[in-house]
């Protein structure tokens, strides 16, 4: 086991509170039960002969908009992402008063009733795999007034729900189809102590109809929607008027595809630029004491770059993206298709993603410093000879046992999951148990990517800070054997895709 040099740190980390702080990835996600009853009493509402029709359009749909983004001319894209604000023509676009909807996909009413059905339950698993995240990496942030952007039918609200339940008060929603604000208000008019919603068509009607003093919210996500959008220009627009709006954390989730990260990549290189491009000339301008720029100015990223540089897959053939398991539920397995084979009883739902906060990132201290490893063979010298000694007794009961099977796992595709499940429903913040969260310093990488296991060696590509202000960063392929590291090695056996790895500067092994 791991001995650790300061007892200071050993009161915070020990090998089993690494594994606890390190756990972002969520298993197999089922989606609520209230969820599903108000989805299923949606759709018979409706009463849709050609449900399924409807949805293999809205599929074909999802597709046509992916070719077309893909054949966009990029050649300025990284002229603009780098220095939008150049010349006065570019400074007047982020004046565009054109709303999402018209330049995306149109959701009419077939649209809508086909998205509830296929593809509400897999985006709410995105953002509630998010959101629960950020709760983790920020336990004190409880967001009372939200904004949701392209809001669609509320999957980012229902996701918020789960994860705050009693702490957002207001909330605004962005959506300028009108038969997708029907269906979300249509699903949660059964809910009870919903906070206060109001319903704008675009960002300009907000602007609009809210004073100016009003208009700062805690939490702003986008989420699923800057995709839709063919035109960098009009995504960087939209996101720097969100930003604007945004007084504490802003979120932005997409598609898993290379499309998605790149948009996420672009976003994140563009607020990361215009915020150290504002401190800059704050501090030469000398408007205020460095104290108050502090405060004022600024920007990091919360999750999943756990450093503020340059993104290190920006030149190479990967991309940044993250997986969530779901179990479908009722509608998704009677409208979706399958290619001959039977639906299988989930899905794996891809997406991108990016939580900033504003200010800056504190300094914490990484979470292996000062620590000591012992090898594989350290602690098996010190081993009892009496450990080995194991009773008759223990023996007999453990032979009668062996043949038992503890537990049975269900046919997934036989589970009617709107009716096996109870009403007794417990909130998220009651019920939990008191971890040590992993800090916002540089000391905590990111799994990208599924690990490998072969034999007592785990194989990883980790992105991680390179500095301790958490200002560079990079991507390494990192192997972690148990000779030489039983601890972590252990750790790396039971971290997935999607969980943060500790780092430390002055890391050692314990002397023979």
């Amino acid at each position: 086991m791991a001995s650790l040099i300061s007892e200071t740190i050993q009161k915070i980390f020990t090998p089993e509170t690494l594994r606890a702080a390190a756990k972002q990835s969520e298993r197999c996600l089922v989606v609520p039960v209230r969820l599903r009853r108000a989805i299923k009493k949606y759709l018979r509402e409706q009463e849709d002969p050609y449900m399924r029709r409807k949805v293999l359009r809205l599929s074909q749909s999802f597709s046509n908009i992916k070719d077309v983004n893909l054949q966009l001319v990029a050649e300025t894209s990284k002229e603009l992402v780098a220095d939008p604000l150049k010349s006065m023509e570019q400074s007047q676009r982020w004046k565009i008063k054109s709303a999402y909807g018209d330049i995306g996909l149109t959701y009419r009413d077939d649209e809508t009733v086909a998205y509830v059905a296929s593809r509400m339950p897999a985006v709410y698993s995105a953002c509630y795999r998010v959101l629960s995240e950020v709760r983790r990496r920020l336990p004190g942030f409880s967001p009372t007034k939200v904004l949701d952007f392209g809001a669609g039918t509320g999957s980012a609200f229902w996701a918020m729900r789960e994860v705050w339940p009693k702490s957002v008060e207001k909330l605004n929603i962005v959506e300028p189809s009108q038969s997708m604000q029907r269906a979300g208000r249509s699903l949660v008019q059964d809910l009870k102590n919903l906070p206060l919603i109001h319903g704008y068509t675009s960002l300009q009607a907000l602007t609009k109809e809210v004073r100016k003093s009003e208009r700062q919210h805690d939490l702003v996500i986008a989420s699923y929607v800057l995709g839709e959008i063919p035109s960098l220009k009009d995504r960087i627009t939209i996101v720097r008027q969100l930003w604007n709006l945004t007084q504490d954390v802003l979120v932005l989730v997409e598609p898993g595809t290379p499309h998605g990260s790149n948009i996420i990549s672009q976003m994140r290189s563009h607020i990361l630029w215009m915020e150290k491009r504002k401190f800059r000339k704050a501090k030469v301008n000398k408007e205020d004491s460095k104290d108050l720029i502090d405060l004022r100015s600024g920007a990091f990223i919360v999750a999943p770059c756990p450093h503020d540089g340059h993104c290190p897959l920006e030149k190479s053939s990967k991309y940044c993206h993250f997986v969530q398991r779901l179990q479908r539920t009722t509608s998704q397995r009677a409208y979706k298709r399958s290619k001959g084979d039977p639906l299988r009883g989930f899905e794996d739902e891809k997406f991108s993603f990016i939580a900033f906060r504003r200010g800056q990132r504190p300094r914490d201290r990484w979470p292996l410093d000062g620590m000591k490893f012992e090898t594989l063979k350290e602690q098996r010298a010190k081993r009892n000879p009496e450990d080995f000694e194991i009773e008759y007794e223990d023996l007999v009961d453990a032979e009668e046992t062996s043949d038992m099977i503890p537990y049975e796992e269900e046919d997934p595709s036989a589970y009617d999951s709107d009716v096996m499940e109870t009403d007794n429903i417990i909130d998220n913040d009651e019920d939990q148990e008191e971890t040590v969260n992993a800090n916002l310093g540089g000391g905590w990488g990111r799994i990208v990517f599924p690990p490998v296991r072969r034999g007592r060696q785990v194989h990883m590509n980790i992105c991680r800070s390179t500095n301790p202000d958490a200002s560079e960063g990079s991507f390494d392929h990192e192997v972690i054997t148990q000779t030489k590291n039983p601890t972590l090695h252990l750790q790396a056996r039971k971290s997935f895709w999607g969980d943060l790895w500790p780092s430390g500067r002055n890391v050692t092994t314990a002397a023979s």
